[in-house]
């Protein structure tokens, strides 16, 4: 092999490496890894999609579109890996002495389809074709297992979104929730609500850091979302916490928490900005006139409140801040159906960005304490 020929070769190789690096770290690494590739084609796709959207003059025809979005995106992925590979390797056969490049190219797209029409008597070369033919298979084993997996979560997600429906209607919204369960006289009884959204903001941190994809997948109805009913679940308990005059849950504050801690997770990986240290009197999202006016319906029904108008909205302000600025940005980049507090938002986020920003700094554990101010959790 001559110089250019090892330049080739090397090149090839590391076109090879980075693209399998990507497809592991999409299937295989149980947490969130960055990969440019894959970031690639998720804005790209987006890009796409966005165009179109506009074109579409209602937003049931829109959010028709954007349900095949991910699908698409997700499917494009071994497509994606397959010709990465197939054009590393064809750079590695070229450095090799397969010439002309056609014929490189040609055999190594019969590698990793494992069709074997095309041979080599070359010992090194026929090495090279027998190891894409196994990574070919492996792709089609890593899309084989991924699919369900990306399945089972978004069902489980989904499970619980339209378990909402019953409890706060459609689109779901804080005074729906509470007025239902005065009605039925189970203000005080809502602590297993509180813990099964609890389990469900772990499952979702879990599994939308591992599976980006799955932000971006849609409910089966136009007018559910998952970003919408976690806003609704956390506006709840916040408004249970400050206003409503009922003894205080004891797992109220931590579906906040778990709430709050799992959509500042997700929004890291799309580089969305929060402060992740807000103090209690911060500014946020919704307007003091419009907590007024919820404040208002329910007192109008009945809903046992606290006296203190003000006070009630500083404590619901100082535990909503601990989520509005991810919840409405999530809400964006998944153009959520309208839903009151979250989509309704104006936000300055609009997609993820191609270019990777540093990740956030974490924390040690030993130094992040868990107190209650008047207001919500602190960090």
């Amino acid at each position: 092999m001559n110089a250019v020929e090892v330049v080739v070769f090397t090149l090839g190789a590391l076109v090879s490496v980075g693209t399998l690096l990507a497809a592991i770290q999409t299937v295989v690494v149980p947490r969130t890894e960055r990969s440019f590739l894959i970031r690639f084609v998720y804005v790209g796709m987006g890009l796409l999609f966005s165009l179109l959207a506009r074109r579409r003059k209602t937003y049931q025809a829109r959010d028709a579109l954007l349900a095949r979005y991910a699908p698409i995106t997700l499917m494009s992925l071994p497509l994606v890996w397959a010709a990465g590979v197939t054009y590393g390797f064809s750079l590695m056969f070229w450095g090799l002495d397969v010439r002309p490049y056609r014929e490189a190219l040609v055999l190594s797209g019969w590698s990793l389809t494992t069709l074997g029409y095309r041979i080599t008597n070359d010992v090194l070369t026929l090495m090279l074709a027998t190891a894409e033919a196994l990574i070919g298979l492996g792709i089609v084993a890593l899309l084989i297992s991924f699919l369900p997996t990306m399945y089972s979560a978004f069902s489980s997600r989904e499970v619980a979104v339209a378990r909402l429906e019953i409890r706060a209607g459609t689109p779901p919204t804080p005074e729906a929730m509470i007025i239902l369960a005065h009605e039925n006289g189970a203000l005080e009884l809502m602590d297993q609500t509180w813990t099964e959204w609890e389990h469900w903001f772990i499952h979702i941190e879990e599994t939308h850091q591992s599976y980006p994809a799955l932000v971006y997948f849609r409910s089966v109805r136009a007018d559910r979302s998952w970003v919408t009913a976690a806003g609704a679940v956390l506006d709840t308990a916040a408004i249970m916490l400050s206003t409503v005059a009922v003894p205080p849950s004891p797992a109220a504050p931590f579906v906040i928490r778990s709430g709050y801690v799992a959509l500042r997770h997700i929004a890291d990986f799309f580089a969305i900005d929060y402060n992740s240290d807000p103090a209690p009197s911060a500014p946020i999202s919704v307007r003091r006139h419009e907590f007024y006016a919820t404040y208002d319906k329910l007192k109008m029904v009945g809903v046992p409140l606290v006296q203190d108008r003000e006070q009630a909205w500083r404590d619901f302000a100082g535990w909503r801040v601990n989520y509005d600025e991810c919840l409405v940005a999530l809400a964006s980049i998944t153009s959520a159906p309208p839903g009151k507090w979250s989509s309704d938002r104006p936000s300055p986020y609009h997609r993820l960005p191609l270019l990777r920003r540093p990740l956030r700094p974490t924390v040690p554990p030993v130094l992040r304490q868990l107190r209650v101010k008047s207001g919500g959790f602190r960090r």
